[in-house]
């Protein structure tokens, strides 16, 4: 599904990612972890085409993307929920998802299984988005990308902040996705039992570099509480 091979990333003069490489399963997730301030969203931000890579390679389905637009990277299937859990806070849930569904011919449809995931966010469609808790905000975000039926989905930090009930349903809700063969997780996290719990491969990255991967799992999350040191 996704290659990214010998990655190296900065801004401006500064280098943040060094010689990395991470590969996403078809129809499976590949989780990033890290410290803050690791490298791990610029590598989000990299393979989405907001950054471009002074050296390697990021091959989406067999297709060289590396200097690709990043609008023809989303044309081509990748969505992206950065950090935060943003959301338009003056729409109701229901316009800020209307705003992705009215883009597309089977919006409503989309719309609808996104809601299925979530089914908690039904009973809140006629509320501001500013005045959702945190989980409901990010269960928000992760279903206006999910209208846009995306083929690959990155999500950046998805369970910062929020409490371990609402934690446990977008858990649910990405093993559901990709189980059904055709989504792909790219997944940055903290929070590393949740991360294992849904990943079929992780990678550790400390100052810009990969210096752990192996498959997902929980039985993994000792090794990786190790290589992390937490």
């Amino acid at each position: 599904m996704l290659e990214i091979r010998d990655l190296h990333v900065g801004y401006g003069r500064s280098l943040v990612l060094y010689d990395v490489s991470v590969t996403v399963p078809s129809g499976g997730v590949a989780a990033i972890l890290g410290h803050n301030g690791a490298g791990k969203s610029t590598l989000l931000r990299a393979t989405l085409g907001l950054l471009r890579p002074r050296s390697g390679t990021i091959t989406f389905d067999g297709e060289d993307i590396t200097t690709m637009p990043t609008y023809q990277r989303v044309r081509r299937g990748l969505a992206y929920v950065p950090q935060g859990q943003q959301s338009f806070g003056d729409l109701t849930a229901r316009e800020n998802l209307q705003l992705v569904a009215d883009t597309r011919k089977d919006g409503t449809t989309r719309l609808d299984e996104a809601l299925d995931l979530f089914p908690a966010l039904s009973s809140l469609l006629g509320r501001r988005a500013g005045l959702l808790s945190g989980g409901q905000r990010q269960q928000l975000a992760i279903a206006r990308a999910l209208i846009t039926g995306p083929r690959l989905l990155l999500l950046d930090e998805p369970t910062e902040g929020i409490q371990p009930s609402v934690v446990t349903e977008i858990e649910d809700a990405i093993v559901a996705l990709t189980d059904s063969g055709e989504m792909s997780v790219l997944l940055v996290e903290q929070h590393v039992g949740f991360a294992l719990g849904a990943a079929d491969a992780y990678y550790v990255v400390e100052s810009g570099r990969v210096v752990d991967s192996g498959g997902g799992g929980v039985d993994a999350e000792d090794h990786v509480r190790a290589a992390m040191a937490i």
